[in-house]
């Protein structure tokens, strides 16, 4: 059973995707005048602006992964398998060419036209506009084998193929060769040798210089002197892959290159021996991320070690803020020297870290292990640069055993210590600052498979390969509890906030440990693969774990229950939440990229009830590089009863107390009013003005109308029947109709929208010497009655009835029908508070219990 509408987590965007192994192309702009790069990443076209290599544009993900790029003046021509497409405005997809049934490995833009080749030796020049095949060339691949095609400049309707550009080309040979040849004369000027393997890539300098770039599968560049004929210099290390890409921007001295290491570099060549310097790069890891995890409390920063060996950190903010912490060493200063290739000095990829912000900035705050490495290292953040310590035992200090390696790392909120777990079952702790081993905990025995500190740094938890958890107090280094686990761990994490430890077992289940009580509180089955990764939200009430079934499930602790499953093409091998509960990270096996996730139950409709036993799970792509629309996958279909917005009645049931939704401003101080008026009376009479206004007085409303002046009178008396002369308010006619109607809405409504001095106006002009009358008094107390018995807008009752018993007490006890509905109304009134006071007994005793009961 699949479940209607979309899931908890939406595909976002992917973090640290740059290059891959397609040549990029570069794009001159007339109306910027602006050069623009476009690289295949996956299954998107990046364009770059060349100014700061920040990204502009990213197209809309294509059915599979790019394998040839071509640009002209308007369009992006992109082909994967035997599909060719047209993309417009760097993004969507405006012309498809349907027509080799071989996968295309060669593309040429040729002014209407696009020529491309496939892998069978096939021809096709396309219009561009028809779609249609305007020529079809079948080579034959014993005698004629396409390998290159370009279209030499200055030469009209000219297609070289096999070459580069203008009179005179370069060919790039796999035997390491490069042919400079006069395709005009048909001569050949000159033929370099270079010792690193096939031409990957070549480009001329157009800025006055002679020179000849040339580019290597080990990712080396060969910069050639034309006029020397001589190799100038070289440039190692360009890349750590070969070089797929190399393009001289025309009239600057700017090389742009790109790798399937997952980088892109733009060179400057400003400096002496005409060598080249890094000017802007764009890189993430060459090799998949091993492990993720988020970085601080602000949800901007995760951090992400890779099979590369490297750390680094992404922003999910915008790509100028990643950093890269570096490639773990024994001894820095000798791994410069060496290089990459030949750098034996280089550390194992990071298996487990931990990072803690507190003194971040006055020591080291990450601490690393290494795969089959005794020796974990610190890092520091600040610096973006491997740290001052490495961390291993005293007695391993001379000799570095093989079998014997760090497991599993932690360290404390406060970033003072370090807990390492070695594969022998020994446990020990360091002082970040100094480096200094500061105690162990327990003896060998079985592997260590996971530590961690609480909060407070009370407590060490560990957990073994022979099936126990163990409780240590963190500074005396005493065994406090030990208990077994019904299978051997494979990993535990702890939130630290609240005191639950998740652990995940070698038998696919996962169980959740509450640490005050040490007992097992929750026990979640259904994964089908070994468990790689969980990560709790960050108020500890979701835990979400990833398998090798290439699922990602959210489990309910409070519910005890699955309330999300989602399915990926590979199997997530790291997950992470933000601190803000934004949105989830992951990381999956043969993927460069970090993937974001949002948390829609933060800004949609999202239903969190458990999954029916029979569900089945819908494979979701995984994200591109720009943010994603959220769609719901459920399409055109009707939503569910589930997912329809409620919409509250003013009255839920006849047996509820309903209170009203206006503010306490409007009702809690009616009683205080006389006290508040006291305190705001002013502390001297206003001045009488000494002439006339300017502007004539005027009535306050939306119709100017102008005071009329008044007439003073001697004669006639300062003392004004205010019951002759008053005029009967809106709220005083509706009481007066309600005598007969017994329909008390319009009142009651009129009364809700007036302020706290409008109100007790209008109660004081009930009474009679107010200009009202005992009818309309009593007309009132039944409409506080009407409230009292459909038990809506509760508090309004309460406070509307208590200001009019402060105004017309006197009047009350005097007046024989007020005094026979007032006691009804006081009848009512205490039966409806005592059923009232014992559900509220009743609430605060269960609350007690829930607060003092142990689980």
């Amino acid at each position: 059973m699949a479940r209607e509408g979309a899931g908890l987590f939406a595909a976002f965007r992917v973090l640290g995707r740059f290059s891959g192994h397609v040549p990029h192309v570069l794009r001159y702009h007339g109306r910027h005048r602006e050069f623009y790069l476009a690289a295949a990443v996956g299954r998107s076209v990046h364009t770059y602006n060349l100014k700061k290599l920040g990204i502009v544009a990213v197209s809309n993900t294509l059915p599979q992964d790019i394998t040839c790029l071509a640009a002209d003046r308007m369009l992006i021509f992109a082909s994967y398998d035997n599909i060719l497409h047209a993309l417009a405005r760097n993004k969507e997809v405006v012309h498809t060419y349907e027509g080799h049934k071989a996968k295309i490995h060669l593309l040429q833009p040729f002014g209407d036209h696009v020529i491309s080749v496939d892998v069978d030796n096939v021809l096709i020049v396309w219009n561009i506009q028809s779609e249609e095949e305007y020529l079809r060339i079948d080579f034959d691949k014993a005698t004629f084998a396409v390998s290159a095609l370009l279209h030499p400049s200055t030469y009209l309707n000219k297609i070289l193929l096999g070459s580069e550009p203008v009179d005179v080309v370069a060919v790039g040979l796999v035997s390491g060769h490069i042919i400079v040849h006069n395709i005009k004369f048909d001569e050949t000027l000159m033929k370099f040798q270079q010792d690193w393997g096939p031409i990957t890539a070549v480009s001329f300098r157009t800025d006055g210089h002679p020179v000849m770039a040339a580019g290597s599968p080990v990712g080396h560049i060969a910069l050639w002197d034309l006029e020397e004929k001589k190799l100038m210099c070289q440039m190692q290390d360009a890349h750590s892959t070969a070089i797929a890409g190399m393009t001289f921007v025309p009239g600057e001295p700017l090389l742009i290159t790109n790798g399937a290491d997952n980088a892109l570099r733009v060179w400057i060549f400003d400096g002496p021996g005409g060598t080249g310097r890094v000017l802007r790069s764009r890189m993430g890891h060459s090799a998949p991320p091993t492990k993720i995890r988020y970085h601080g409390q602000n949800g901007e920063q995760i951090l992400s070690a890779g099979q590369d060996g490297t750390l680094r950190s992404f922003s999910t903010v915008h790509e100028k803020f990643n950093k890269s912490l570096g490639r773990g060493s024994i001894n820095k200063k000798k791994s410069k020297k060496k290089g990459l290739k030949l750098d034996t000095m280089a550390l194992p990829p990071i298996t487990a870290f931990a990072s803690e912000v507190a003194h971040q900035s006055d020591w080291d705050g990450i601490v690393a292990c290494h795969q089959g490495y005794i020796t974990c290292t610190t890092w520091n953040y600040q610096k973006t640069s491997m740290g001052a310590h490495k961390l291993r035992p005293e007695e391993f200090s001379k000799r570095k055993p093989i079998d014997i390696y760090a497991t599993a790392v932690d360290i404390t909120s406060c970033g003072n210590f370090a807990v390492i777990g070695m594969s022998t079952g020994r446990v020990d702790v360091y002082n970040m600052q100094s480096g200094i081993h500061r105690g162990r905990y327990g003896k060998e025995t079985g592997a260590i498979r996971g530590v961690a500190v609480d909060g407070l740094n009370q407590l060490v938890i560990t957990a073994g390969s022979e099936g126990l958890i163990k409780f240590w107090k963190f500074k005396m280094k005493d065994l406090v509890y030990s208990t077994e686990l019904s299978s051997s761990p494979s990993g535990i994490l702890l939130h630290r906030d609240s005191g639950i430890l998740g652990i995940a077992f070698d038998d696919f289940t996962i169980s959740v440990l509450d640490i005050e009580t040490r007992k097992i509180v929750r026990t979640f089955s259904g994964h089908h693969g070994q468990i790689n990764d969980m990560t709790f939200s960050p108020d500890g009430r979701w835990l979400i774990t990833s398998s090798m079934d290439c699922s990602i499930k959210t489990w309910d602790l409070p519910s005890g229950c699955l309330i999300d499953c989602f399915l990926v093409d590979s199997a997530a091998v790291s997950l992470t939440m933000s601190p803000t509960g934004d949105f989830l990270a992951s990381a999956h096996v043969d993927d460069l990229g970090i993937y974001l996730w949002s948390n829609r139950s933060l800004y949609s409709l999202v239903s969190l009830r458990p999954l029916p036993a029979d569900y089945e799970p819908s494979l979701v792509t995984l994200p591109s590089t720009c943010p994603m629309q959220d769609v719901d996958v459920s399409g055109d279909e009707e939503p569910c009863d589930e997912m329809i917005e409620y919409i509250s009645p003013e009255q839920l049931g006849e047996q509820l107390v309903t209170l009203s939704l206006l503010p306490e401003s409007r009702w809690k101080n009616l009683l205080n009013l006389d006290i508040i008026k006291k305190k705001n009376k002013p502390r001297e009479p206003p001045k009488v003005p000494k002439s006339a206004p300017f502007f004539i007085p005027t009535l306050p409303g939306l119709i100017p109308r102008y005071i009329p002046p008044e007439e003073e009178t001697d004669t006639q008396s300062k003392v004004v029947n205010l019951g002759i002369l008053a005029q009967k308010s809106d709220f005083y006619i509706h009481l007066e109709e309600a005598l007969s109607t017994n329909e008390y809405k319009a009142p009651l409504d009129l009364l809700k929208s007036l302020g706290p001095s409008n109100i007790e106006v209008e109660l004081r002009s009930l009474a009679p010497e107010g200009g009202g009358s005992v009818e309309v008094m009593l007309s009132f107390l039944r409409m506080i009655g009407m409230m009292l018995n459909k038990k809506y807008n509760f508090e309004l009752a309460q406070a509307y009835l208590a200001l009019f018993l402060k105004l017309h007490l006197k009047i009350l006890s005097s007046e024989p029908k007020l005094l026979e509905e007032l006691s009804k109304l006081s009848m009512h009134l205490e039966e409806t508070w005592i059923h009232l006071q014992a559900l509220f007994n009743q609430s605060l005793c269960v609350l007690t219990y829930m607060k003092s009961a142990l689980l």
